[in-house]
């Protein structure tokens, strides 16, 4: 799975291309608490999968079987030359270099035994077999180097992924698995195998006012789309504490992304603007606010019904509420104990099959019936790899979250 660094959604890696490239993308972060919370662990190289471990052994071994069955003018053990570049792809230069001595002294053994070889006498300092030992300790060496350069490369590539997963964790930590009666869970897929963050966005912030909610979806990629995420999530979980009123949070974090692109400047200073869905769940319950800023319309899950949240108005994208007189409003919907809530970006309901067709989210959740945060998101996780056959194109992120009854008062430390 690539996912965020879930709290609780950990196991499975994402079944995708490269299973020990994905296998860097799993979640297995521990969340704070439990078992193996700690320090981030500096990341190990993957392991080659096992058939290109046993390759030179088995490469070995074709040479041996076809040795006896060439005529004696076509010895084939010159093949042999090949055994420490096929052993370059999988091992490092120590086992590259024991692959180089061992095909030398194996060539030999071949040249110098008449019986294995099908002769009748040994040709072991013949001028072929002597020009044949030194072509493959020349070969050797050269691929002891590559083997260390690999190494090398690897480590370095180990060292990045690991620095962008640690810049992960502190842009898009983990919402808590429980905020009042509310429970959260979170899900993260990237496109891109070597990537980890991106400019889709999730946060979860207990306040006086309730909890809000934040998912959104920034334009462009790349460190730019990076650098304009932290700024939006930033400016949300300051903002969320000190505005009383939906839209004027929305209101703040707009001004806050605008001079953050005035800051940054650039000739795509207009284009720089994030879709974003803005979510109140009051600490009374019994309604939730939503401030939807041209992104996907979450979904509400009860039984019996499934449904989009959208009353055809939207507000615009954030950085962009200067072109209209009355930006953001406020749309208040039913939300009680045991409704479920899905914020997503548009990853998902655009990811595609081989055929070329979206996904359909609204149909798999009325499938699914009401599922608990945890197992809704892992079940969307499966669903969005299998119909996309583990061809995911964009980056994709989701937010559940369910009303539990009986709902205890928030505790003035969760109110900020």
């Amino acid at each position: 799975m690539s996912f965020a660094r879930m709290p609780r959604l950990r196991g499975r890696a994402r079944r995708a291309a490269g299973a020990g490239a994905r296998e860097l993308r799993v979640r297995h972060r521990h969340p704070a608490g439990e078992p193996g919370a700690g320090p981030a662990v500096r990341m190990r190289l993957p392991a080659p999968p096992a058939w290109l471990r046993w390759l030179p052994l088995l490469y070995v071994a074709g040479v041996l079987v076809l040795e006896p069955l060439t005529p004696v003018d076509w010895p084939v053990s010159f093949l042999l030359i090949g055994v420490p570049l096929v052993a370059a792809f999988a091992h490092g230069p120590v086992m590259t270099g024991a692959a180089a001595v061992f095909a030398v002294v194996f060539e030999g053994v071949l040249a110098g035994t008449p019986c294995c070889a099908g002769r009748s006498v040994g040709y072991l300092w013949d001028r072929h077999y002597v020009a044949s030992y030194v072509c493959t300790a020349l070969v050797g060496g050269l691929g002891t180097v590559l083997a260390a350069h690999r190494i090398r490369r690897e480590r370095a590539l180990a060292d990045v992924r690991f620095v962008a997963e640690v810049a992960q964790r502190v842009l898009l930590r983990p919402p808590p698995h429980r905020i009042g009666g509310l429970l959260l869970e979170s899900l993260y897929l990237s496109a891109a195998a070597e990537a980890r963050i991106g400019g889709d966005l999730y946060e979860a912030v207990p306040t006086a006012y309730g909890v809000r909610l934040l998912i959104g979806d920034v334009r462009g990629k790349g460190l730019l789309a990076v650098e304009t995420a932290a700024a939006l999530l930033g400016a949300f979980r300051e903002a969320a504490h000190d505005e009383p009123d939906l839209a004027a949070l929305a209101d703040r974090v707009e001004t806050s992304m605008s001079r953050r692109a005035t800051q940054l400047g650039g000739s795509e200073l207009g284009e720089r603007f994030v879709t974003a869905v803005f979510a109140e769940v009051p600490a009374g319950g019994g309604v939730i606010r939503v401030v939807n800023c041209g992104h996907p319309p979450p979904v509400l899950i009860r039984p019996g019904e499934v449904r989009e949240l959208d009353h055809g108005h939207p507000s615009p994208p954030l950085n962009l509420g200067m072109l209209v007189d009355d930006p953001y409003h406020v749309d208040t919907y039913s939300f009680v104990p045991g409704d479920r809530l899905l914020l997503y970006t548009d990853g998902v309901t655009e990811t595609r099959d081989r055929g070329g067709s979206f996904y359909p989210l609204l149909e798999r959740l009325r499938s699914w019936g009401p599922l608990p945060p945890r197992e809704l998101l892992e079940r969307l996780h499966d669903d969005l790899l299998a119909f996309s056959g583990d061809g995911l194109q964009d980056d994709t992120a989701a937010l559940a979250a369910c009303l539990l009854a009986d709902e205890p008062e928030p505790s003035p430390a969760g109110s900020g």
